[in-house]
């Protein structure tokens, strides 16, 4: 590039929070010429070259010399002074970085987080003094970039546009749903009528899948997509609202374009987006514990020492109070520093207290819904007053998401609750972008068309390759609800669904009551959802939320997914097919050699599908056993492994 002017010395950077070890194991190759720069991955297998053409700055991606897709950047609109084109490098820095990082808790228990970056430093055309920062990293699982503003120059101005886009050369297949919680439809590029959730999930061809999207949305506007009304190819960034750039502490979210050979290398490689955040800021997690949670649906006394009971019978760990135990969510005036029944939901009574100190004796956690509306105004006050209570965590309702105003609310709101020791699960449209790792009391979030909504298992199998590569999701798993067997496969493509969809706050039982709680006279569920005791529930009793390593063993979206966790010494496995028979099959291998295991499969044939139930079988199996399955049409089946 004619304005290239030097190239720094190689500069290494560490971050040394929770590191298991930091090594450098790959030469940094970078090369440049009057036209173009270059930076590879650390084994190389991916390429970006960064050049200029007519005027624009272009990243273009390559995998294995492979054209992947280019990327229009460094280009914004303000209100003050108009566009903007950051289109000439002054500087560049390089960074090689390589580190193991353990989270808090995760689908794996080591992380490794290794790039190589270019650090560009651009000026706008001849407006020498007017400068921006271009970060570009790039990892073996995908190229990620943001922007640093000048804090001198842009102080006091609002961006209104970013208008970064994704080319592509073909008019290939995406899965489009414009709501975090929405119905996913398939969809060539070229016909995407709608802006669209993050991360768009994009097939080339049989042995390539690109996944875009956004990290670390702490304090900026939400990004969604939408297509160029020029260019049917291209995909341009569309914000939520414009953007303070001084709230945003002049630095953009990341983008980025995550690159597999099939949909299970995407998503068993989704600790990418956590890599881009930050390492953990609580110094004492202690009070952060995953676990399963049963809904307590009936807004009564007796209802909550019920669930109390159940969880302590059957290894769950907390009862959440879900909306109306304070009042009606929906009503300005309802005060959430009290206890009192909506009565449109329940006629109680509910001695909250009673219930909390039974729990406590009992080991088990209450976790509280409240709804964004006290939130908004009572945030201060409640926050200190649940901890007093021994309260353990909040179900944010109904928050709203998208706007600055908003993320930075929102993100403010789980720092909070981190100050006192509540963890936090924020519903409806909020999608993680990775701030779990940075502050792990935000433990999950919706974001997703859960089980409450009675998805198919096809849009289930589409959700599980595109919205769950973002992280955690909160999927109101059901067992009892007659949804289940009518419209969602059945219990054993629950309990899949259990081991699949990965939330470290797993919500079992959804719709269900355990015995001992009140017949229905108001709450959610069905009157016949009781939970009676059988042989069935072993398979929730043994179910940890939180997993040692994650293997996605095979899966097409939206037709068939068989996924392997391990946690301790025992394996999980569940699978699931959409709308046609299958015979799985599934090696062993990832078992210990010389090492003899046990399998409890939960199942149900077409019969079991009738009668409602699931077949329980046992088997000695190790690493040489190929274990084989027939699944008839929209069901699944799940298989706990244990070592002998």
């Amino acid at each position: 590039m004619k304005q290239l002017v030097k190239l720094n010395q190689l500069k290494l950077e560490m971050n040394k929070y929770l590191l298991v070890s930091v090594f450098f194991l790959c030469i940094f190759t970078i090369s440049c010429t009057e036209s173009d720069l270059e930076i590879k991955s650390p084994s190389e297998k991916l390429e970006v070259k960064i050049s200029e053409n007519q005027s624009d700055l272009i990243l273009s991606l390559y995998d294995s010399k492979i054209p992947i897709l280019t990327v229009n950047v460094g280009s914004f609109v303000f209100e003050k002074n108009d566009s903007l084109k950051f289109d000439r490098i002054s500087e560049v820095k390089q960074t090689l970085f390589d580190e193991e990082w353990n989270p808090v808790y995760g689908e794996r228990n080591v992380v490794r987080n290794r790039y190589n970056q270019l650090e560009l430093t651009l000026t706008a055309g001849s407006l020498a003094n007017q400068e921006l920062k271009l970060l570009c990293r790039l990892y073996d699982e995908g190229m990620a970039f943001r922007y640093l503003f000048d804090e001198k120059n842009i102080s006091d101005q609002l961006l209104t546009k970013e208008l970064t886009a994704f080319n592509f050369d073909s008019d290939y297949e995406t899965w489009v749903s414009e709501y975090a919680q929405g119905v996913y439809k398939k969809e060539n590029i070229s016909k995407i009528d709608v802006v669209c959730e993050r991360p768009l999930v994009v097939k080339k061809n049989a042995n390539s899948f690109l996944a875009i999207g956004e990290a670390a949305l702490v304090d900026f506007a939400r990004m969604k997509f939408k297509r160029d009304s020029i260019n049917s190819l291209s995909l341009q960034v569309d914000l939520s609202s414009k953007v303070d750039i001084k709230k945003a502490k002049y630095i953009t979210p990341w983008r980025y374009v995550m690159v597999g050979k099939s949909p299970c290398e995407l998503l068993e490689n989704n600790h990418f987006i956590e890599n881009l955040n930050e390492p953990n800021k609580l110094e004492d997690v202690s009070w952060i514990k995953p676990g399963k949670v049963i809904r307590e649906v009936t807004l009564t006394t007796k209802g909550g020492l019920a669930c109390v009971d159940f969880a302590a019978k059957h290894n769950l760990q907390y009862v959440e109070f879900d909306a109306g135990w304070y009042g009606n969510e929906y009503d300005d005036a309802s005060d959430a520093t009290t206890v009192t029944v909506d009565p449109n939901r329940s006629p109680g009574p509910l001695d909250l207290h009673q219930v909390i100190d039974y729990a406590k004796q009992k080991g088990i956690g209450i976790i509280l819904y409240v709804n964004r509306r006290a939130l908004e105004k009572q945030l201060d006050e409640i926050l200190p007053l649940y901890k007093s209570w021994g309260i353990k965590g909040l179900k944010y309702g109904f928050v709203n998401v998208g706007p600055q105003e908003w993320t930075l609310w929102l993100h403010d709101a789980v720092r909070k609750a981190a100050e006192y020791e509540l963890m936090v699960d924020v519903h409806d449209e909020y999608r993680p972008t990775g701030y779990s790792r940075t502050y792990p009391n935000l433990i999950s979030q919706e974001g997703i068309l859960g089980d409450e909504l009675s998805p198919s298992t096809e849009h289930t199998l589409i959700t599980l390759f595109t919205r769950m590569i973002a992280g955690a999701a909160d999927n109101t798993n059901s067992f009892l609800a007659t949804r289940v067997s009518e419209k969602m496969g059945g219990k054993a493509g629950q309990m899949a669904k259990a081991v699949m969809l990965y939330s470290p706050w797993q919500f079992v039982y959804w719709y269900d009551r355990p015995e001992g709680s009140p017949v229905k006279k108001g709450g959610a569920g069905d009157t016949e959802s009781v939970i009676h005791e059988s042989t069935e529930l072993a398979f929730y009793d043994a179910l940890p939320t939180v997993w040692d390593e994650t293997k996605v063993l095979e899966g097409e979206i939206g037709e068939y997914a068989t996924i392997a966790r391990k946690n301790g010494d025992t394996w999980f496995v569940g699978s699931l097919t959409s709308n046609q028979t299958r015979k799985v099959e599934i090696p062993l291998s990832f078992l210990d050699e010389n090492e003899n295991y046990e399998a409890k499969v939960f199942s149900q044939n077409v019969a079991d599908l009738k009668e409602n139930k699931v077949s329980i079988e046992t088997m000695d199996v190790n690493s040489e056993t190929i274990l084989s399955r027939d699944l008839v049409e929209n069901s699944g089946f799940t298989i706990i492994i244990r070592k002998i």
